[in-house]
């Protein structure tokens, strides 16, 4: 969905359109639903509440590429911030997944969700450096700065990523944006489970480039990225084959749309956040690991409480991801404590409770 830029008074009657919005929510004791392109909508517990669309304010508000940042409106569409980086020879290095065309820079913030690169630089979190947020009174509040060195406020914008639209409507953000490597190059080694986890933890201790991993059905696939004389070193230490079309893997393993993520009946796809040196936690199903072992992949008919109790004993914890029951509840449940502070957290952003209810957890 592409527009042209917006001025200034288009810009206010927007927002001011958000804002009597919010006030008759909170009037009527009626929710919102947050939402962009909605192709992360199944993402999360089941949505309700009368649509409330971030599209209608879009557009790149600034970018300095001298300065690797920059800011743009919540409703803009992912591709177009990245075709504008790609101009400049950068990208966004948590390499969001889009899950769709629709894709936008809000939804990407509000989902926090990251891709293969994760691994290497970090994750959505760790590229947010100011927000601009409309509250549930209809307040528009300004957290962390524009550039990488003004970091007032940068924890409440980081607590915006991931937070699924709970707390208020995403305006703006500001992100760092890194250079594209000069060099790339994937292998493929075969190897077992255990196996593929020991190499990549004891890979993840070397000066070596690698910026994605993934292991899947005996294989162990490698990206790696930088200088090409660093590339040529990686590529003779690690061995392995040359995997033709490498951005075609990756993109489908960040886009979801390899093999392994369609879902059958009966089945879920589970996502297990683990330390990255967990062995294999033998459940029943289908296993794909990235992130050097931090991330598994599982596709299974396993029960919730078997599959969270095994991630919780490794000191991980366990998102139903796409498919099965989500009466379940798709996070993993909180500690009293934790949740506690995402209870104060709500009622401070948003007193009535009006954006996004129970997409998180049933109780916020």
């Amino acid at each position: 969905m592409n527009q042209a830029p917006m001025n200034q008074a288009q810009l206010e009657d927007v927002l001011q359109y958000f804002r009597e919005r919010i006030r008759i929510a909170n009037r009527e004791r009626a929710p919102l639903r947050i939402h962009g392109g909605e192709s992360k909508g199944w993402y999360g517990n089941e949505t309700r509440g009368a649509a409330l669309d971030s599209r209608d304010f879009q557009g790149i508000v600034a970018y300095d590429p001298t300065e690797l940042v920059i800011q743009v409106r919540a409703g803009t569409p992912l591709a177009t911030v990245e075709a504008a980086l790609a101009e400049q020879n950068q990208m966004l290095a948590f390499e969001p997944p889009h899950f769709g065309a629709g894709a936008t820079v809000g939804g990407t913030i509000a989902t926090g969700l990251s891709g293969p690169r994760r691994q290497a630089v970090g994750s959505a979190r760790d590229f947010v450096l100011g927000a601009v947020l409309m509250d549930g009174k209809g307040d528009v509040l300004q957290f962390g700065g524009q550039v990488m060195k003004n970091v007032a406020g940068y924890d409440v914008s980081r607590l915006l990523t991931g937070s699924l639209g709970t707390l208020g409507l995403l305006l703006e953000v500001s992100l760092k944006v890194l250079p594209k490597p000069f060099a790339e190059a994937t292998l493929r080694l075969d190897m077992d489970q255990s196996r593929a986890i020991t190499l990549l933890n004891q890979w993840g201790g070397q000066p070596l480039p690698i910026s994605a991993s993934a292991w899947h059905d005996g294989h162990l696939t490698v990206r790696l990225s930088g200088a090409a004389a660093a590339v040529r070193a990686a590529q003779q230490k690690l061995g392995g084959e040359a995997v033709p079309e490498a951005d075609r893997f990756w993109s489908d393993l960040r886009e979801q749309r390899a093999d392994f993520f369609v879902v059958q009946p009966g089945r879920a796809l589970w996502r297990l956040s683990l330390p990255s040196v967990t062995e294999p936690l033998g459940l029943p199903g289908n296993e794909l690991i990235e992130w050097g072992g931090a991330q598994r992949w599982l596709r299974t008919e396993a029960t919730a409480l078997e599959i969270r109790a095994a991630a919780a004993v490794a000191g991980g914890h366990a998102t139903l991801f796409r498919g099965g029951d989500k009466s379940v509840g798709v996070f993993h449940p909180l500690a009293p404590a934790v949740a506690r502070i995402h209870r104060n957290l709500k009622t401070t952003f948003d007193p009535m409770g009006i954006f996004n209810p129970g997409r998180m957890y049933r109780d916020l």
